[in-house]
């Protein structure tokens, strides 16, 4: 999730490799912002003259530079579908998760396209779909069977198209592979069992806690930066509100929704904001790396999907390992 647990720094300038830090007042007055860890990172509060000079968009926007009420709009729409799905048919849920998989997918495959380097999308996809599926109905052994085959198939489907690039192009393909579908197959074995909506709904929460605390502590607090290198505007005061959000929303669900103890809510709520933290530097990394802005624009006021499954995607690991060794399976 793309919410800077760490929050922006006011005071911090467009880092220069940044191929949209200098570019036209049309350009500037159209971005938008979203609750969201990269919005903070990569725009400024003032996108141009006539953002400056138009009142109804000075209004709308927040001190990190985008349109404020349609990120929140989004993000209510992608809640809602959340919660619809986690707390109905809960299989239905699983099916979410994977579209969302297929279009970060092809965000990914997209973006490493500009450098040349071409993830075989097509068995990535497909494998990525076949390890969610036995995570959920088959268990781990069988997930990671079909992981374990999905590599074997990309080094095959890459082989007719020669030599040269073979090596990056496999790569990125194993890359987008662990770092999509296999991260989010956790997803499916926190639903798995009987109590997994629950377990679903405070893995979610806690790192929507993480974004948020981040997000307004770091455009309010925000003065010392935390890694200028890989994203100027992330402030330590930024990462302070995350972890306080993150510890009491642990503390909070694991006590109420699984009926666990204070300490394992704190420790998990610890765990969770790290773990978004470097979800959230990680894909900014992946962007300067890439030399592009955001992964994609489909989602208005937040970029792409991938930014807002960064976070998700680290941190689901971690809190099904808690959770599992902390609170029995029901």
């Amino acid at each position: 999730m793309d919410i800077d647990p760490a929050g922006p720094a006011p005071q911090d300038r467009e880092d220069p490799r940044d191929p949209e830090a200098a570019q036209s007042p049309e350009v500037a007055q159209d971005l938008e912002v979203a609750p969201d860890p990269e919005v903070a990172q990569d725009t400024e509060a003032a996108t141009g003259p006539e953002a400056a000079t138009t009142p109804q968009a000075a209004s709308r926007t927040s001190r990190a530079g985008r349109n404020l009420p349609v990120a929140i709009g989004v993000g209510a729409v992608l809640g809602g579908l959340v919660f619809l799905t986690l707390l109905t048919v809960k299989a239905t849920f699983l099916l979410y998760v994977g579209v969302a998989i297929v279009l970060a997918l092809t965000e990914l495959a997209s973006a490493f396209a500009k450098r040349g380097i071409n993830i075989p999308v097509i068995p990535v996809a497909a494998g990525g779909a076949a390890v969610l599926t036995c995570m959920y109905w088959l268990g781990a052994q069988a997930a990671l069977a079909a992981l374990a085959l999905t590599v074997v198939v990309i080094f095959a489907w890459r082989l007719p198209s020669g030599p040269s690039g073979f090596v990056k192009d496999v790569t990125a393909g194993v890359f987008a592979l662990i770092y999509l579908p296999f991260l989010a197959s956790f997803v499916a074995a926190m639903l798995s069992p009987a109590d997994g909506p629950r377990r679903v709904l405070t893995f979610i929460i806690l790192t929507i806690s993480s974004d948020i605390g981040g997000y307004f502590a770091g455009i309010t607090l925000g003065r010392h930066p935390m890694a200028p290198v890989i994203s100027p505007k992330k402030t330590w005061e930024g990462f302070s509100g995350s972890a306080a959000a993150c510890l009491a929303a642990g503390a909070l669900c694991v006590t109420l929704l699984l009926h666990g103890h204070l300490w394992q809510g704190l420790l998990t709520g610890a765990a969770a904001v790290l773990a978004a933290t470097l979800g959230d530097l990680t894909e900014s990394m992946i962007k300067r790396d890439l030399d592009i802005k955001d992964m994609g624009t489909l989602l208005p006021g937040h970029g792409g999907i991938l930014e807002r499954l960064d976070s998700l995607l680290v941190v689901a690991p971690v809190v099904w390992l808690l959770l599992f060794l902390f609170i029995p399976v029901r």
